[in-house]
């Protein structure tokens, strides 16, 4: 049965893409010349960002929801997402007019509830329920047996994988040259379970690179366990692509189908963000700035090659931008966290800048509360340097000014307790 979905996949995305026509358009694949500059190949963007509900999820819920019958239709749909899979939902409701009820975190940013209410309409209703997206989505499917609503997914469907899967369609239709690298971000692994099943039929020497974040590795770990395995604990910023555990019928069909996986640290994405936006203009989220991230890793074995990166999603929100930028400068090693014995006496701060930092550093965070009866007190201290060399001499003075201290970044419980 299996097998059999597995083999039908393909035809359903021909299926999928010329239900598409007027509707889902083709965005465009464009050579990136600052990266194809840094790497010394061509580099070309898949700009699914460009898409109206700015990320390729329409693609996968409009298939799977064309594809309902009328009484499922009249019976209405469910879902739950704390983002992109929500406003592909959304919209594709509007369209086809359909009820929609779906359920999101009462955690979800204000920015993102507004966003899924404006592509839906009068079609859908917002849920706020539970803190987690694990508890949204035990609601809605607890929801989805009660009123004899279709559940939705956001991955685990051949009908979403396959409109997921046009993605590929596109990108040989645009492109006519031989294809050597594509880079796809891997979370739920639709997009990577669609995308790489046309490109092993259509473009058989392409190498498929699946992108996870360092913190979310679900279907690595599940391919070097030959099991689908769910994770214990994420790291949830990279939030598009952060999943505890993959698709069933995404993990099948990837374990044959990638031919590598790159994890990326977060820091990495959020340099990676951050680069885009000064040198490009572009505003991605962090699980659209996976695959850019990448090519880092891979960047001796790409030279004079043509690649491909998929650019997922743009729903990135502002509010987030001062914790990419600390990610950032902490991956970079410009950004340094210390737990200092300072002498409580006055001049005692004076002293401590004039004898240890240099002149381009900077103190970007100062937490102290003076005791009484006590010679010195803690003090947190957060250095922003130029040079990411520079933080080695100044633990050494330090060491050589008798200052005691605790190195935070090296620390990370104590970091995330005292910074994070």
């Amino acid at each position: 049965m299996l097998q059999t979905t597995i083999e039908n996949l393909f035809d359903e995305t021909i299926v999928a893409k010329e239900k598409f026509k007027g509707i889902v358009f083709p965005t465009p694949l464009t050579t990136n010349i600052n990266l194809s500059n840094t790497f010394k190949a061509n580099i070309l963007l898949k700009r699914e960002d460009l898409q109206v509900v700015r990320s390729y999820k329409i693609r996968g819920a409009y298939n799977k929801m064309s594809s309902l019958s009328t009484d499922e239709k009249q019976s209405g749909i469910v879902c739950a997402s704390a983002g992109n899979h929500a406003q592909g939902v959304a919209y594709s409701c509007n369209l086809l007019q359909v009820k929609g009820k779906i359920y999101m975190p009462k955690t979800t940013p204000k920015q993102k509830i507004k966003q899924v209410q404006l592509f839906g309409k009068e079609y859908i209703e917002i849920v706020l329920t539970g803190d987690t997206f694990d508890d949204s989505n035990a609601t809605a499917q607890a929801e989805s047996l009660a009123t004899n609503k279709t559940f939705i997914h956001p991955f685990d469907d051949l009908k979403v994988i396959a409109g997921q899967g046009t993605v590929g369609l596109e990108i040989l239709e645009s492109f006519s040259a031989p294809i050597d690298y594509i880079f796809i971000p891997i979370g739920g692994g639709g997009l990577a379970a669609g995308l790489s099943s046309v490109l092993k039929k259509l473009s058989p020497t392409t190498k498929i690179i699946g992108v996870e974040p360092q913190g979310a590795p679900s279907m690595k770990i599940s391919i070097e366990n030959k099991t689908n395995t769910r994770l214990d604990h994420i790291d949830k910023f990279v939030d598009g692509a952060a999943v505890k555990q993959v698709g069933n019928l995404n993990f099948e069909i990837c374990k044959n189908n990638l031919d590598d996986i790159i994890l990326v640290p977060e820091g990495k994405v959020c340099s990676t963000i951050l680069q885009l936006y000064n040198e490009e203009a572009m505003v991605v989220e962090p699980a659209g700035a996976l695959t850019i991230a990448a090519l880092d890793f891979y960047q001796d074995k790409i030279k004079g090659k043509n690649v491909v990166c998929i650019v997922s999603g743009s729903n990135n929100d502002i509010e987030r931008t001062a914790e990419i930028k600390e990610r950032s400068l902490l991956y970079e090693g410009l950004k340094h966290y210390f737990m200092i014995q300072f002498p409580q006496r006055p001049g005692a701060l004076k002293e401590f800048v004039n004898e240890i930092l240099g002149e381009d550093d900077d103190i970007t965070y100062f937490q102290f509360k003076q005791k009484n009866n006590r010679e010195s007190g803690a003090v947190i201290v957060g250095l922003e340097l130029k040079n990411k060399c520079d933080s080695l001499p100044i633990q050494n003075k330090m060491k050589e000014k008798g200052y005691e201290f605790h190195y935070l970044n090296e620390n990370e419980d104590l970091f995330n307790q005292i910074i994070g």
